[in-house]
C-alpha cells in the first residue's frame, strides 16, 4: 500500500490536502519544526488536526526535527508528552538527543527519521532500526539501486519514505549555513530564509571600488545556488519497485493552491498504478497539472543518476494557471458560493480543480452576484464572497478551485 504524504504549513493546507486525497499529513507545532515560518500549530490547533485527521482515517507526523542545540530542550519533555496525549501517529526528528527524549518520555510515539539524518546506507540504516526508529526518511541523494539495496537490508516492518515533489536544497539533505552566514537565522533549527534563493551577482578580485554585475541569465537576473524542483509522478512504479512505501510531497510553505494541485495529481496517479500495476503509464495531463501550480523546472534528482549540474536553475519559478477562487459552499441548482482569490470577470474562463469528477471541467463566466444580490461583472475585491453561475455543472462542493491559464 503507498502512502501519499502531504505537507502541512497551517490548518487550512492540512483540510485542503485531506480534501484531494492525502493519506497522511506532516506538519509541525511552533517549536521544535524544520519550518519556523510556515505559520504551523498551536497546541490546540494540534490537537484538533489530530483528531480532524483520524475522523476521516487519516494520520498525523508531527516534525520535531531541528538540529538541536543545549537550550532547544527547554519544554521538549513536556511536548512530547502533549504529543502523545492527543494520538498524533508519529514524530519525525533528526537528532539523537531528541531521539531519546522521545523514547523515555513518550514511548507510545512512532519514531520517523528526518531526512535532516542524512541516511546514505544500509548500516546507518539498520543502526536506526535498532535504535527504535519505525520508518526511515532517506536521504535524496540515493539512487534507486541504492534505495533498493537498504529496502533488502532491513527488516520488512521498517517503512521506507522518500520525497518525490517539490523544491531541493542545494545543500546536502538540507544540512546548510548559508541562511546562518547571510542572515544570522538557522536553517538547521526552522528558521531558513531560503538564501540559496537570492539573485547574486559577480564582483571583478582587483577593483577595489568596481561594480557588481550580474549573471545575466534571463530578465530578473540569475539564481545561481538554486536547485530544480523534484517530479517524480512518471517514476511512482520504479519507486514501488525500489520499496518505497511513503511518497512525500515537499511544501509546508507553499500556498494550498499548490498543495491542491499537487496532491490531487499525484492521487490520482497513484489510483492509476494501483488499479494496474503492469500497465501502468503515468498520463501525460497528469504531469502537465503539476506545471499548473508555481514550480522551478522540474528534475528527477539523484533517482536515476543524472549529472549534479542537472540540478541547477537559473530562473525564477514558473507555473501555467493561477488560482482564481475557492468552493466555500455545495452548489445548489446552477449557481455556488465562492471566495475571490485572484481577479477574474465575466467573459473569463475558469477551470475545476477537484478530487470529483469535475476535474478539470471548464466554466465560462456568464453571471456573478455578490452575497446580496447585486451584480458583480469583475472580481476585483480581495477575498470577496460570490455568488457564481455554473450552467452546466453539477456537483461542485466546498473546497474546489477555480484556476484560469495564464
Amino acid at each position: 500500500m503507498i502512502e501519499l504524504l502531504a505537507p502541512a504549513g497551517n490548518m487550512e493546507k492540512l483540510k485542503t490536502a485531506i480534501y484531494y486525497g492525502a493519506d497522511a499529513c506532516y506538519f509541525a507545532g511552533k517549536q521544535f519544526g524544520m519550518r519556523a515560518m510556515s505559520g504551523n500549530f498551536s497546541d490546540e490547533e494540534l490537537r484538533e488536526a489530530v483528531q480532524y485527521a483520524h475522523a476521516l482515517g487519516k494520520k498525523c507526523y508531527i516534525t520535531v526535527n531541528i538540529l538541536a542545540h543545549n537550550a532547544d530542550f527547554t519544554g521538549l519533555k513536556e511536548y512530547l508528552e502533549y504529543l502523545q496525549e492527543i494520538g498524533v501517529d508519529a514524530v519525525i526528528v533528526s537528532d539523537f538527543g531528541i531521539m531519546a527524549c522521545v523514547k523515555e518520555y513518550a514511548p507510545g510515539l512512532d519514531i520517523h527519521v528526518s531526512t535532516q539524518s542524512n541516511i546514505t546506507n544500509k548500516y546507518s540504516a539498520m543502526e536506526y532500526v535498532r535504535m527504535g526508529a519505525k520508518r526511515l526518511v532517506l536521504a535524496r541523494e540515493l539512487s534507486i539501486e541504492e534505495i533498493k539495496e537498504i529496502r533488502e537490508y532491513i527488516p520488512k516492518d521498517i517503512e521506507i519514505e522518500c520525497f518525490v515533489h517539490g523544491a531541493m536544497c542545494i545543500s546536502y539533505s538540507g544540512r546548510c549555513l548559508l541562511s546562518n552566514y547571510l542572515c544570522g537565522r538557522d536553517s538547521n533549527r526552522g528558521a531558513c530564509v531560503q538564501a540559496c534563493r537570492f539573485e547574486y551577482t559577480i564582483r571583478e578580485k582587483s577593483r577595489v571600488n568596481g561594480n557588481d554585475y550580474e549573471i545575466q541569465e534571463d530578465d530578473r537576473g540569475t539564481y545561481i545556488l538554486n536547485s530544480k524542483d523534484m517530479c517524480l509522478i512518471r517514476h511512482i512504479k520504479e519507486l514501488v519497485d525500489a520499496g518505497i512505501t511513503s511518497f512525500k510531497i515537499e511544501g509546508r510553505m507553499k500556498s494550498p493552491y499548490y498543495v491542491a494541485t499537487v496532491i490531487n495529481a499525484y492521487r490520482r496517479a497513484i489510483d492509476m498504478y494501483q488499479s494496474s500495476p503492469d500497465e501502468f503509464v503515468c498520463p501525460e495531463y497528469l504531469y502537465e497539472e503539476c506545471e499548473k501550480t508555481s514550480h522551478r523546472r522540474f528534475t528527477t534528482g539523484f533517482y536515476f543518476h543524472e549529472k549534479d549540474k542537472e540540478f541547477l536553475e537559473t530562473s525564477m519559478p514558473i507555473q501555467s494557471h493561477e488560482f482564481m477562487a475557492i468552493v466555500v459552499s455545495d452548489q445548489v441548482g446552477d449557481w455556488v458560493e465562492i471566495e475571490q482569490r485572484n481577479r477574474f470577470k465575466v467573459g473569463d474562463v475558469l477551470e475545476i480543480l477537484s478530487p470529483s469528477d469535475n476535474f478539470n471541467k471548464v466554466i465560462t463566466v456568464t453571471a456573478m452576484t455578490d452575497v446580496d444580490g447585486v451584480e458583480v461583472v469583475d472580481a476585483l475585491k480581495v477575498q470577496q464572497r460570490l455568488r457564481l453561475n455554473v450552467s452546466g455543472i453539477d456537483g461542485l462542493k466546498t473546497g474546489d478551485i477555480l484556476r484560469k491559464k495564464i
